[in-house]
């Protein structure tokens, strides 16, 4: 598979195809968008929104879930709206989410079952990892995507001009549906 992309890669460059591409590091709509890292949501997010290379910042994960106030997503937003320009944060979910429904346990069952051994696992949890707050999953994607919204605008570091949304969008049709608090 490696060599596929590779092999691909070299042409992409070698033809230039980049070129359609090239824009800063500037998003032009001024925003930045925390989202879910479902593969159906590669083209369809950007195609339901209308935006394009160079418009936003697109932060992705598991679930589009921000787990933790200073965590990875957190900083980024934060790079984002104090270097970078961020006016508005969307928190996007998505139907039919793999993360919904999770299972802590399950997922370290199958961590065993590729060789991670249980004393790895339990040296973790002796140094205070809580694998059922860290790997859980959500019920409900609405809850999820207030929770992630009501946590950065409660954020002491995000300035209370930043306007932030909340959205599910349905991972077939692209269709948005506004999610309060």
């Amino acid at each position: 598979m490696i060599e596929d992309l590779l092999s691909y890669n070299e042409e992409f460059v070698k033809n230039k195809g980049y070129e359609p591409y090239q824009t800063s590091k500037y998003p032009d709509r001024r925003l930045a968008i925390v989202t879910c890292m479902d593969t159906r949501l590669i083209e369809l997010l950007p195609a339901a929104l209308g935006i394009k290379n160079g418009d936003a910042k697109i932060i992705k994960n598991a679930g589009g879930v921000i787990t933790h106030p200073f965590g990875s997503v957190v900083r980024s937003l934060l790079i984002a709206i104090y270097e970078l320009g961020v006016e508005e944060i969307l928190v996007i979910g998505h139907t039919d989410c793999g993360v919904q429904h999770m299972d802590a346990e399950n997922l370290l069952e199958n961590m065993r079952k590729r060789g991670i051994s249980n004393n790895a696992i339990e040296s973790l949890r002796y140094c205070g990892i809580d694998f059922d707050r860290w790997l859980e999953g959500f019920d409900d994607g609405c809850v999820s995507v207030a929770k992630s919204v009501e946590l950065l605008k409660k954020h002491p570091l995000i300035p209370k001009d930043v306007r932030i949304y909340g959205f599910m969008m349905d991972s077939t049709s692209g269709k948005l549906s506004s999610v309060s608090e």
